[in-house]
């Protein structure tokens, strides 16, 4: 180590910078001249860990470090043998753990963590993290049920915490252009909305697989994946990625892409919780006559209605459907045939449909969100159909950052374009179709022998007090049961 640097009166740099200060509170020595041009004060800096180092936690923990601006001090990660390895490479010194009940309770000196695990997980793991008043940044969906996202959005005001939903299309400026648009009142009324995807693009719609215990990867920690859902032996074919499509781990086809694509009409029209829901969905038939039950896990494909009550935005109620498994709404005689709706391909997208037009958009992730509008008149505007780059996500992780450090309910927080105030209820809305798709699976026995389903019914949501108000076993749908250790 080099001796301190003597200056010609004999002290070190670091006394004179000492003495100087104390002398005069005039005189202050620029960051810069200490530390170069971009130099960050330890002490400025934020102490960042990952829950779900892996996947999409590896762009999460990255893009909130902001290239080394903000250090990241720990790892969690049930496996570190796959690509949570990327995240050791990306921040050699961080501290490693399994679980992140023990990470956070010994690395006192966390400020924030990101959340990037399976949605089963979200809930507790964000819950465990505010308690300790640490601010959050979770993935979408929010919450793996609709109880959990109400939990978080209140907990969040109370523990006065950042937070943002890992939604990152939110934060593309081109939704402005859409907002425009509509507050504009070039659309008229708007009465419908239309939502469609071609996901799952992961197994889904068949029976649970089987455990294969001896199967398991020595590396695996595999209780701590199972969290909150019930204990069974280790089931291939679920750790990493095709958990989705199981209710005990996933959230189907709406809560992979949901909250890209809901967000946007949800944002735009000012909605609130939906009053009613009500679904469809396609059936399987590998016997005759005989279609295959599997309430264990979502469906291969689903349509689904939600009706919600005039906003200013909208000037009228408004119902919204969603279709997944590759089913789309017809093409709108208002848009030229040769035109794709939504993003390329038609795969996915949001038809917003007013009495004087349609607003039609791309999935809002990290896609180009292609905004088009096609008025009755023949006018048409388009936005662009790419977009530059130049800031990872848009800056959605790194906004969450500076939010922390302006401080709770400051002005950066409050523009925030996922704090749980907003992702909480539009969360919600995602996981009402799941709750809808779950009752019409709902069967019993009947007084003639044939199972009955009797959950095939429009539901009526009394949002406030988060109850169905005519069909009390849909409202086991609302919460889930837990692990001791994992509770919320």
């Amino acid at each position: 180590m080099k001796p301190p640097q003597k200056l010609s009166n004999g002290q070190t740099r670091r006394d004179f910078i000492k003495n100087a200060a104390l002398a005069s509170s005039i005189f202050i020595v620029p960051r810069h001249v200490l530390g170069g041009v971009g130099f960050t004060a330890p002490s400025d800096q934020l102490n960042l860990a990952a829950i779900g180092a892996g996947g999409k936690g590896i762009s999460d923990i990255k893009n909130a470090s902001v290239n080394g601006r903000e250090k990241v001090i720990a790892l969690c990660d049930v496996d570190f043998s796959g690509s949570a390895k990327q995240s050791v490479e990306n921040f050699p010194d961080a501290k490693l753990f399994a679980d992140y009940r023990e990470m956070l309770d010994k690395m006192k000196d966390i400020d924030a963590v990101t959340i990037s695990t399976p949605d089963h997980v979200h809930g507790p793991a964000a819950k465990y993290a505010m308690e300790r008043g640490k601010h959050v940044y979770v993935q979408k969906p929010l919450t793996h049920n609709i109880r959990e996202s109400r939990l978080l959005t209140q907990m969040a005001r109370d523990q006065k915490v950042v937070t943002q939903m890992g939604n990152q299309g939110a934060s593309n400026p081109l939704l402005d252009m859409v907002q425009k648009w509509v507050d504009s009142g070039k659309m008229g009324k708007i009465s419908k909305v239309q939502v469609w995807t071609n996901r799952p693009v992961w197994p889904q719609g068949f029976a649970f697989p089987q455990p294969e215990p001896a199967k398991k990867p020595d590396e695996l920690h595999w209780d701590l994946w199972l969290g909150p859902a019930p204990e069974i032996a280790y089931t291939p074919n679920l750790h990493p990625f095709n958990w989705r499509g199981w209710w005990d781990y996933g959230t189907g086809a709406l809560g992979d892409v949901g909250c890209h694509l809901i967000d946007i009409p949800f944002r735009t029209l000012g909605l609130h919780y939906p009053k009613s829901a009500e679904c469809s969905v396609g059936t399987v038939f590998s016997r005759m006559w005989t279609p295959d039950y599997n309430p264990e896990g979502a469906p291969a494909s689903s349509f689904i209605t939600l009706h919600f009550d005039a906003t200013d935005k909208s000037q009228s109620p408004i119902e919204m459907t969603w279709s997944d498994g590759g089913i789309r709404p017809s093409h709108p005689d208002i848009i030229p045939a040769d035109h794709d709706i939504g993003g390329a391909n038609s795969a996915n997208g949001v038809l917003i449909i007013g009495e004087k037009g349609i607003i039609s958009t791309n999935i809002n992730d990290s896609s180009p969100l292609m905004p088009k509008l096609y008025l009755n008149d023949g006018t048409q505007e388009f936005g662009p159909d790419s977009e530059p780059n130049e800031e990872p996500e848009y800056g959605h992780q790194r906004k969450w950052v500076d939010a922390i450090k302006a401080g709770f309910g400051s002005k950066e927080h409050k523009e925030l374009t996922s704090s749980f105030d907003y992702a909480g209820p539009m969360t919600e809305t995602v996981l009402m179709g799941n709750l809808a798709i779950r009752s019409y699976m709902l069967r019993k026995e009947n007084s003639k022998g044939q199972m009955e389903f009797y959950g095939r019914r429009k539901l009526l949501w009394d949002g406030d007090n988060m109850q169905i108000t005519n069909l009390e076993d849909a409202n086991q749908f609302v919460g889930r049961e837990y692990r001791p250790g994992f509770e919320v």
